[in-house]
């Protein structure tokens, strides 16, 4: 379970970062961005719900568990929002979230970050 759950998180991280800086350079949320926000959360969700199958009791209050149960808020959120600013078409919208999106991408870095050294240490 635990490489599942590693190549959906890192699914993740690939489909959240194409999204994310696509957008950026493009400078305009397109429709395909949305459904890569929205695999992205899906992607991390599911790694991540697999790995808190196999965490200690705990865990959900550590530093890793507080930041990643927050970028998956965030990550709900960012799609939701993309798939709203989407629907509305407002050009000024659309030429602005991805602000937003740089903001959600980098907090979204700290649990993976973590994740990946904690679980260094914890193999040491």
């Amino acid at each position: 379970m635990l490489i599942m759950a590693t190549i959906f998180i890192t699914a993740a991280l690939i489909f959240y970062t194409v999204g994310v800086w696509s957008e950026k350079f493009r400078k305009t949320l397109k429709l395909w961005h949305v459904i890569i926000f929205w695999i992205g959360f899906m992607c991390d969700t599911l790694g991540t719900t697999m790995m808190e199958k196999m965490a200690t009791e705990g865990s959900l209050f550590s530093f890793h568990g507080v930041t990643g149960l927050l970028a998956i808020v965030l990550m709900l959120f960012h799609a939701i929002w993309a798939s709203i600013v989407l629907v509305k078409n407002d050009s000024k919208m659309k030429h602005k979230f991805h602000k937003l999106s740089m903001v959600v991408w980098f907090i979204w870095l700290f649990p993976y970050i973590s994740g990946m050294i904690f679980g260094m240490i914890n193999k040491i």
